[in-house]
């Protein structure tokens, strides 16, 4: 899960980067995403990202082209940009469902008395 978690983040790294959205798209799909099945995601976001595969392969391709090149071609500008946020849903989705990564802060009280963090202490 930690792997997907990893793929989409990559994915959203090239989606926030420079160039056009359609020319984002194709590559953070190709490089990070293009190999994920969605059998291997929670079952809550299989079909949502089964959608999304559909999609990105929806066209044939043609003069040596990749389906996901062909597809991304034909898509408006604002259909590549929900393909996009699409990306985005699923990451935050997944991203939510783990909790290996995160880091809880310590409690600010020790038993009855509280903890203040120095920078919060007003000086005299």
């Amino acid at each position: 899960m930690a792997d997907h978690v990893d793929r989409f983040h990559a994915a959203l790294t090239v989606l926030a980067g420079h160039g056009h959205v359609k020319q984002r798209l194709i590559k953070a799909w190709e490089e990070n995403l293009s190999d994920v099945h969605e059998d291997e995601l929670p079952i809550a976001l299989k079909q949502s990202f089964a959608d999304l595969r559909h999609d990105m392969n929806r066209v044939t391709p043609a003069n040596g082209e990749s389906p996901i090149c062909a597809s991304v071609r034909k898509m408006s500008l604002d259909e590549a940009s929900t393909c996009a946020a699409h990306v985005v849903t699923l990451y935050g989705a997944l991203a939510a469902g783990t909790t290996d990564d995160i880091q809880v802060a310590p409690p600010l009280s020790d038993g009855d008395e509280i903890r203040v963090p120095p920078f919060l202490v007003k000086s005299h």
